[in-house]
């Protein structure tokens, strides 16, 4: 092996024969035993950093041309010259289970290799656009069959239409994008730009367990796990024979039995979580009462159009 050849694979680079077979079939790098025969002009050779150069003579030059696909290159001591500096990963928000479990991924991130076909499909559901233009209740109520898990249709005929997803007038104090939940005319309103709003019919909780007050969204989840407060099994044994162990403690998968429903968005004051939640339901016609223990539940179709809105970080008031 020539010594400027040497020194090039000690220092981290892929070489490449543009006329390999081995490389036109995909069949990964040249093998190590055939690097003597790659010193000729016009072979391509790939820094750790991504950069292809071409040989010619003694020189390595910037190689512009159409790139070849290849295999990452291995770690490297140091390069031959400097190569451009790679460009920054974008930034996501992390994406919670629980207060107390480890981030899974970054919401609104592209899946990572090794991704259970569930977790696939929940982080592509994160990213789902929402209708725009006047709401017609066949479409917005229908059924949803390519989410995460199919959503049935939801008999908006049935439903008072107070409760009903609407877009009205506003022109109160808040900026768009905060969420006003009006908890005795169980509503929750959307601020949106150009004096205009987007309201839905929300189930809230029962006397005794009501809250008000300011919080921000901390995360965002599509089919979240749900993990009960000891506390709330200890009220309720046969919530008890539901739950089951998971990554983060004892509850109930993300799915078509969990309470949260098709989304959850998670209520936190600073660095404190509230445990309180606005998040999908699997009892739809409880929306316009209070029933849960606190949480904000609304119909699984308005909770994935209100996600589809709402950025983490947003603005929460929930009135008295």
């Amino acid at each position: 092996m020539s010594a400027p050849i040497r020194r090039l694979v000690l220092a981290g680079f892929t070489v490449l024969a543009l006329a390999s077979t081995a490389h036109a079939q995909g069949r990964g790098p040249v093998a190590e035993s055939g690097i003597d025969g790659l010193g000729d002009d016009g072979q391509l050779y790939q820094d750790q950093n991504g950069a292809f150069y071409v040989r010619r003579g003694d020189r390595y030059l910037p190689y512009t041309g159409r790139a070849p696909v290849v295999r990452a290159a291995p770690p490297a001591a140091q390069a031959p010259q400097a190569a451009p500096a790679p460009q920054a990963a974008p930034v996501y928000a992390l994406e919670y289970d629980d207060p107390t479990a480890p981030p899974r991924r970054a919401a609104g991130a592209p899946p990572a290799e090794g991704l259970s076909p569930i977790e696939a499909a929940k982080a592509k559901a994160v990213l789902r656009t929402p209708d725009e233009g006047p709401i017609d209740y066949a479409k917005a109520y229908g059924p949803i069959p390519d989410d995460v898990f199919p959503i049935q249709a939801f008999n908006y005929k049935k439903m008072n239409p107070a409760f009903l997803r609407q877009e009205i007038a506003y022109n109160g104090p808040y900026e768009p994008g905060t969420i006003i939940v009006d908890p005795r005319a169980h509503q929750l309103t959307l601020v949106e730009t150009g004096g205009r709003a987007r309201r839905y019919g929300v189930g809230v909780g029962k006397q005794g367990f009501s809250w008000s007050g300011t919080a921000t969204v901390n995360s965002k989840q599509a089919w979240p796990d749900w993990y009960p407060p000891k506390e709330m099994i200890a009220r309720s044994p046969k919530l008890a024979s539901e739950v089951d162990k998971l990554q983060s403690g004892l509850g109930v998968e993300g799915g078509l039995r969990n309470p949260l429903g098709a989304r959850a968005m998670y209520l936190w004051q600073g660095n404190k979580d509230t445990l309180f939640r606005i998040h999908g339901t699997l009892e739809p016609f409880s929306i316009g009462k209070s029933v849960s223990s606190g949480c904000i539940r609304m119909i699984n179709q308005d909770a994935i159009d209100l996600f589809s809105r709402v950025n983490v970080g947003s603005k929460v008031v929930v009135l008295n």
